[in-house]
């Protein structure tokens, strides 16, 4: 009878364990049980995403937003959009505050140590702005060697401002010649305050701040993608999340609905 009794307090054990041993369910099932998925972005960033006043509501668009609508109408759910600094977005997805991440994301190698990446769906050069007033002092990279940079934290932005203009080898390493703050659009404040001397971003995103900032002025050099351009961050060992994903940019790709979505954004902008 002891044995017996035993037997009965260690099987729930056993079969707690067993379940254990199969890891934690993919987390689409918890997405369709919800009916939502949480996009986390950085709604600084346009084109990708941003805020406008709409009737006196505001609304976080873009195209990046639009790519999460086609997402989320696909697995037959609502779709739910946090907005945070860019640098936060990783430890969101991480502790399940988010399912996936939108926001122009590169899948850089350093990246996916943490999460696991989607297709790329858009590519896109980096870009520099500067004030209009210093238009033809900073004309080459070269001409940025001494300036001020700001980039957005956590980006790969900050890379490109530390290596290929600073000349430092390692993007980790501190730089008293690069700032690095959590919102774009802060830095765009410290650009006109002439707190820095440019901002290193990506080329669409650098037009659409210059459109809305006469004082500003788009440089006339890039950096290229060398990293591949932008993808959806899904959290690790959730391969059913991550293949519907690709299966919704599969379909947008065929369609050619990229340019569109683009396009419609951009015309959003004019509510900035």
């Amino acid at each position: 009878m002891k044995r017996i009794a035993l037997l009965l307090l260690i099987l729930p054990l056993l079969f707690a364990v067993t379940g254990c041993s199969k890891g934690k369910p993919d987390s689409l099932a918890a997405i369709k049980k919800a009916g939502k998925i949480v996009i986390g972005t950085s709604a600084d960033f346009p084109p990708y995403e941003f805020h406008i006043q709409d009737n006196g509501a505001d609304r976080i668009v873009g195209f990046d937003i639009a790519v999460g609508e086609e997402v989320a109408k696909d697995l037959g759910v609502k779709l739910e959009i946090k907005d945070m600094k860019f640098d936060g977005l990783l430890a969101a997805l991480a502790s399940g505050n988010v399912d996936i991440i939108l926001s122009g994301m590169t899948p850089t190698d350093e990246r996916k140590k943490a999460v696991d990446f989607s297709d790329i769906y858009y590519r896109a050069e980096q870009g520099v702005i500067v004030r209009a007033a210093d238009k033809d002092k900073f004309t080459t990279v070269e001409s940025l060697k001494k300036a001020m940079i700001g980039v957005q934290k956590g980006s790969i932005q900050v890379g490109i401002a530390k290596k290929q203009i600073k000349g430092i080898a390692d993007a980790a390493q501190n730089s008293d010649e690069v700032k690095e703050l959590g919102k774009l659009s802060d830095l765009v404040l410290e650009l006109k305050s002439k707190k820095i001397d440019a901002i290193v971003v990506e080329t669409e995103v650098s037009k659409a701040y210059v459109a809305a900032n006469p004082d500003l002025f788009v440089a006339p050099f890039v950096f290229p993608d060398s990293d591949g351009g932008a993808a959806i961050a899904v959290k690790k060992d959730n391969a059913a999340l991550l293949e519907a994903v690709n299966k919704t940019l599969a379909r947008l790709t065929a369609a050619n609905a990229m340019p569109g979505f683009v396009t419609d954004a951009k015309a959003l902008m004019e509510k900035l």
